[in-house]
């Protein structure tokens, strides 16, 4: 059952850092990445006066993560949506600002476990990976469809794969004789495009291929470059976010916004800082925070996981 295969990661860690904001009566707090509801479940029982707002673009996990939220009633308001459509969710729903904001980046455990949709190269399956499965295209259309130089840009930049000129010479041949559609062709492929010494390291060799076709078949880093400054904004001032990443590109992409809100932006040698320049957010976290050795032998999903966290200290003034 999703309760037990779901272990929601860095949880205690991400209770702790919303908790000074969600302590108040009436706190909103926005779970951006639903998924199976683990995160939401714990902060709907440790804040009993938190309404939570829960946002998926998964519709199997947000049936799931009804089911499992169902006895907290309206204090939990579920929505299909990808996280960056934020600001429509919260207008939509007559709330101007929110408390805390949670956000759990990448695959869920559930889009991971079941095979056909693709997310997984250990197992074989259709080369979907849509998140949201009523939308968009699948891998496997990417691969068998866009151009070679865009593909060699999707698996350096999305994948930061070394050898993805080499991988996309063999997916181009072999797209001419057949057309993929399933991942275990496309493994056996990249094992066979990568020096031995490749092989030897990191891993297994698809992962990084699969992590890019991923990024792109759903948008998810430039979704997510709309979405971090979007709840950003919708942050009260007091109010909380908690971000957890598990690539350097997500994580570079956070660190980014939450240094840029904690900066001043005063033009310097200013004898007294206006202010309009004073910096918007307060960084709760010294670089990214890890899981701890307990944790990952538990979970070995949190491993590659980052946790920062921000905390809004002023209004935005023109």
């Amino acid at each position: 059952m999703s309760e037990t295969r779901h272990v929601p990661v860095m949880l205690q860690r991400c209770l702790d850092l919303l908790a000074p904001a969600l302590a108040q009566p009436g706190a909103i707090v926005v779970d951006c990445t639903l998924g199976l509801g683990g995160h939401s479940e714990a902060l709907l029982s440790t804040f009993p006066s938190t309404r939570l707002v829960g946002l998926d673009r998964d519709t199997a996990a947000l049936k799931l993560a009804g089911e499992r939220l169902a006895s907290y009633g309206d204090r939990a308001t579920l929505v299909h949506a990808v996280y960056d459509d934020l600001p429509e969710v919260l207008e939509n729903l007559g709330i101007p600002r929110v408390q805390g904001v949670l956000f759990d980046l990448g695959v869920s455990s559930m889009q991971l476990d079941e095979a056909e949709r693709g997310f997984a190269y250990a197992q074989d399956a259709p080369l979907d990976m849509r998140m949201d499965q009523s939308a968009g295209i699948s891998a496997a259309e990417v691969l068998n469809t866009y151009p070679p130089g865009e593909l060699v840009r999707i698996l350096r930049s999305y994948g930061e794969e070394k050898f993805a000129r080499k991988i996309v010479e063999v997916v181009v041949r072999e797209r001419e004789k057949e057309p993929f559609s399933n991942s275990a062709r496309l493994v056996e492929l990249i094992r066979g495009a990568l020096p031995q010494a490749a092989k030897r390291t990191g891993g297994n060799p698809a992962k990084r291929t699969f992590q890019a076709l991923r990024i792109e078949v759903n948008g998810e880093l430039p979704v997510l470059e709309r979405a971090v400054p979007a709840a950003v904004r919708a942050l009260a001032v007091g109010g909380r976010i908690a971000v957890l990443s598990y690539h350097s590109l997500e994580d570079r992409l956070v660190k980014q916004v939450l240094a840029e809100g904690a900066t001043t932006t005063a033009p310097p040698g200013l004898p007294v800082v206006p202010e309009r320049y004073q910096p918007r957010l307060k960084l709760l976290t010294r670089g990214a925070e890890l899981p701890t050795e307990e944790e990952v032998a538990e979970n070995r999903r949190a491993a590659p996981a980052r946790l920062r966290g921000a905390q809004r200290i002023r209004e935005d003034v023109a």
